[in-house]
Protein backbone atom coordinates (compact mmCIF):
# COMPACT_ATOMS: atom_id res chain seq x y z
CA UNK A 1 0.00 0.00 0.00
CA UNK A 2 1.40 3.46 -0.87
CA UNK A 3 1.88 5.97 1.90
CA UNK A 4 -1.38 7.71 2.83
CA UNK A 5 -2.05 11.32 2.03
CA UNK A 6 -1.85 13.47 5.14
CA UNK A 7 -4.71 15.79 4.17
CA UNK A 8 -7.91 15.58 6.20
CA UNK A 9 -11.12 15.33 4.19
CA UNK A 10 -14.05 16.00 6.52
CA UNK A 11 -16.56 15.23 3.77
CA UNK A 12 -15.44 11.58 3.82
CA UNK A 13 -15.32 11.29 7.61
CA UNK A 14 -18.02 10.71 10.24
CA UNK A 15 -16.91 13.66 12.42
CA UNK A 16 -14.62 11.47 14.52
CA UNK A 17 -12.61 14.35 15.94
CA UNK A 18 -15.83 16.19 16.91
CA UNK A 19 -16.92 13.27 19.07
CA UNK A 20 -13.97 11.16 20.20
CA UNK A 21 -11.79 14.03 21.39
CA UNK A 22 -12.15 16.10 24.53
CA UNK A 23 -11.20 19.71 25.05
CA UNK A 24 -11.04 22.13 27.96
CA UNK A 25 -12.43 25.64 28.06
CA UNK A 26 -9.62 28.04 27.21
CA UNK A 27 -8.60 30.62 24.65
CA UNK A 28 -8.77 27.80 22.10
CA UNK A 29 -12.16 26.35 23.08
CA UNK A 30 -15.27 28.20 24.25
CA UNK A 31 -16.44 25.41 26.57
CA UNK A 32 -15.49 22.01 28.00
CA UNK A 33 -16.35 18.85 26.11
CA UNK A 34 -15.66 15.34 27.41
CA UNK A 35 -14.20 12.67 25.17
CA UNK A 36 -16.73 10.42 23.49
CA UNK A 37 -19.61 12.91 23.46
CA UNK A 38 -20.61 14.80 20.30
CA UNK A 39 -19.84 18.49 20.20
CA UNK A 40 -23.08 20.51 20.61
CA UNK A 41 -22.29 22.18 17.30
CA UNK A 42 -22.34 18.85 15.43
CA UNK A 43 -25.35 18.38 13.15
CA UNK A 44 -27.24 15.06 12.70
CA UNK A 45 -25.49 14.57 9.36
CA UNK A 46 -22.06 14.73 11.05
CA UNK A 47 -21.17 18.24 9.95
CA UNK A 48 -20.00 21.20 12.03
CA UNK A 49 -22.68 23.89 12.15
CA UNK A 50 -20.14 26.65 12.78
CA UNK A 51 -17.28 25.35 10.63
CA UNK A 52 -16.83 28.65 8.78
CA UNK A 53 -16.98 30.67 12.02
CA UNK A 54 -14.88 28.53 14.35
CA UNK A 55 -12.38 31.21 15.36
CA UNK A 56 -15.09 33.85 15.67
CA UNK A 57 -17.10 31.56 17.97
CA UNK A 58 -14.12 30.75 20.19
CA UNK A 59 -12.92 27.48 18.67
CA UNK A 60 -9.53 28.33 17.25
CA UNK A 61 -8.31 24.94 18.51
CA UNK A 62 -10.81 23.17 16.28
CA UNK A 63 -9.74 25.27 13.31
CA UNK A 64 -6.10 24.32 13.93
CA UNK A 65 -6.60 20.62 14.56
CA UNK A 66 -5.57 18.22 11.80
CA UNK A 67 -6.22 14.48 11.88
CA UNK A 68 -3.72 14.07 9.01
CA UNK A 69 -6.26 12.08 7.02
CA UNK A 70 -6.83 9.43 9.67
CA UNK A 71 -10.53 10.22 10.02
CA UNK A 72 -11.57 9.33 6.51
CA UNK A 73 -9.37 6.23 6.48
CA UNK A 74 -11.09 4.84 9.57
CA UNK A 75 -14.51 5.69 8.13
CA UNK A 76 -13.87 4.25 4.67
CA UNK A 77 -11.10 1.67 5.07
CA UNK A 78 -10.70 0.28 8.57
CA UNK A 79 -14.35 0.19 9.70
CA UNK A 80 -16.60 0.90 6.72
CA UNK A 81 -20.24 0.66 7.70
CA UNK A 82 -19.50 0.98 11.43
CA UNK A 83 -20.74 4.30 12.83
CA UNK A 84 -20.24 5.72 16.30
CA UNK A 85 -23.95 6.59 16.47
CA UNK A 86 -24.80 2.87 16.55
CA UNK A 87 -23.97 2.66 20.25
CA UNK A 88 -21.13 2.52 22.77
CA UNK A 89 -19.57 -0.66 21.39
CA UNK A 90 -19.37 0.66 17.84
CA UNK A 91 -18.19 4.06 19.08
CA UNK A 92 -15.40 2.48 21.10
CA UNK A 93 -14.14 0.54 18.09
CA UNK A 94 -14.22 3.57 15.80
CA UNK A 95 -12.58 5.95 18.28
CA UNK A 96 -9.79 3.51 19.15
CA UNK A 97 -9.00 2.92 15.48
CA UNK A 98 -8.99 6.68 14.92
CA UNK A 99 -6.60 7.27 17.81
CA UNK A 100 -4.08 4.67 16.66
CA UNK A 101 -4.26 5.56 12.98
CA UNK A 102 -3.82 9.26 13.71
CA UNK A 103 -0.64 8.38 15.62
CA UNK A 104 0.52 6.31 12.65
CA UNK A 105 -0.03 9.19 10.25
CA UNK A 106 1.77 11.58 12.60
CA UNK A 107 4.76 9.24 12.76
CA UNK A 108 4.80 8.84 8.98
CA UNK A 109 4.73 12.59 8.50
CA UNK A 110 7.69 12.99 10.85
CA UNK A 111 9.60 10.26 9.04
CA UNK A 112 8.91 11.98 5.72
CA UNK A 113 10.39 15.16 7.18
CA UNK A 114 13.39 13.25 8.48
CA UNK A 115 14.01 11.75 5.03
CA UNK A 116 14.62 15.26 3.67
CA UNK A 117 17.61 15.71 6.00
CA UNK A 118 21.19 14.93 4.88
CA UNK A 119 21.06 11.36 6.23
CA UNK A 120 23.70 8.69 5.93
CA UNK A 121 22.82 5.66 3.83
CA UNK A 122 22.16 3.59 6.96
CA UNK A 123 19.99 6.34 8.48
CA UNK A 124 17.99 6.65 5.28
CA UNK A 125 17.43 2.90 5.17
CA UNK A 126 16.27 2.92 8.80
CA UNK A 127 13.87 5.74 7.97
CA UNK A 128 12.45 3.83 5.01
CA UNK A 129 12.17 0.62 7.00
CA UNK A 130 10.17 2.32 9.75
CA UNK A 131 7.94 3.97 7.15
CA UNK A 132 7.22 0.62 5.52
CA UNK A 133 6.14 -0.82 8.87
CA UNK A 134 3.71 2.06 9.34
CA UNK A 135 2.38 1.85 5.78
CA UNK A 136 2.08 -1.90 5.09
CA UNK A 137 1.10 -3.38 1.74
CA UNK A 138 -2.24 -4.58 3.08
CA UNK A 139 -5.01 -2.28 4.39
CA UNK A 140 -5.20 -1.66 8.11
CA UNK A 141 -7.62 -3.73 10.18
CA UNK A 142 -8.56 -3.45 13.84
CA UNK A 143 -6.36 -6.43 14.87
CA UNK A 144 -3.44 -5.09 12.83
CA UNK A 145 -3.70 -1.67 14.46
CA UNK A 146 -3.83 -3.21 17.93
CA UNK A 147 -0.85 -5.42 17.19
CA UNK A 148 1.17 -2.48 15.89
CA UNK A 149 0.47 -0.34 18.95
CA UNK A 150 1.38 -3.18 21.30
CA UNK A 151 4.69 -3.59 19.48
CA UNK A 152 7.87 -1.50 19.64
CA UNK A 153 7.55 0.54 16.44
CA UNK A 154 6.52 3.86 18.00
CA UNK A 155 9.41 3.64 20.48
CA UNK A 156 11.72 2.84 17.58
CA UNK A 157 10.49 5.86 15.62
CA UNK A 158 11.11 8.11 18.62
CA UNK A 159 14.60 6.69 19.16
CA UNK A 160 15.42 7.07 15.45
CA UNK A 161 14.32 10.71 15.35
CA UNK A 162 16.26 11.49 18.51
CA UNK A 163 19.36 9.98 16.91
CA UNK A 164 19.28 12.49 14.05
CA UNK A 165 20.56 15.53 15.91
CA UNK A 166 23.77 15.50 13.87
CA UNK A 167 21.83 15.40 10.62
CA UNK A 168 19.67 18.30 11.79
CA UNK A 169 22.77 20.32 12.60
CA UNK A 170 24.21 19.59 9.13
CA UNK A 171 20.97 20.71 7.51
CA UNK A 172 21.00 24.04 9.33
CA UNK A 173 17.64 23.39 11.01
CA UNK A 174 17.28 24.55 14.58
CA UNK A 175 14.96 21.86 15.84
CA UNK A 176 14.37 18.17 15.37
CA UNK A 177 10.80 16.86 15.10
CA UNK A 178 10.30 14.43 18.00
CA UNK A 179 7.63 11.84 18.49
CA UNK A 180 6.15 12.32 21.96
CA UNK A 181 4.19 9.80 24.00
CA UNK A 182 2.21 7.61 21.62
CA UNK A 183 3.65 9.39 18.59
CA UNK A 184 1.61 12.54 18.28
CA UNK A 185 2.65 15.39 16.03
CA UNK A 186 4.44 18.18 17.93
CA UNK A 187 1.56 20.64 17.65
CA UNK A 188 0.84 23.42 20.11
CA UNK A 189 -0.23 21.46 23.19
CA UNK A 190 -2.49 24.25 24.40
CA UNK A 191 -4.57 23.78 21.26
CA UNK A 192 -4.64 20.01 21.13
CA UNK A 193 -7.74 17.99 22.01
CA UNK A 194 -7.50 14.69 23.90
CA UNK A 195 -8.66 11.35 22.66
CA UNK A 196 -11.22 9.28 24.52
CA UNK A 197 -9.45 7.41 27.26
CA UNK A 198 -6.60 9.94 27.59
CA UNK A 199 -6.92 13.37 29.07
CA UNK A 200 -8.42 16.08 26.81
CA UNK A 201 -8.30 17.22 23.07
CA UNK A 202 -9.21 19.30 19.85
CA UNK A 203 -12.03 19.10 17.26
CA UNK A 204 -12.75 19.49 13.60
Amino acid sequence: MPKPEFAADCRRCAALCCVSLAFDRSRQFAFDKPAGLPCPHLSPDDRCCIHHRLVERGFAGCARYDCLGAGQRVTEEVLPGCHWREGPAAAGRVFEAFRVLRNIHAALELLDSAASLPLSSSELESCRRLSRRLAPATPWTEPALAELEDGPVFHEVRAFLESLRGSVARSGQRRLPIVTGSTEAPADRSARPRAAGSGSANSR
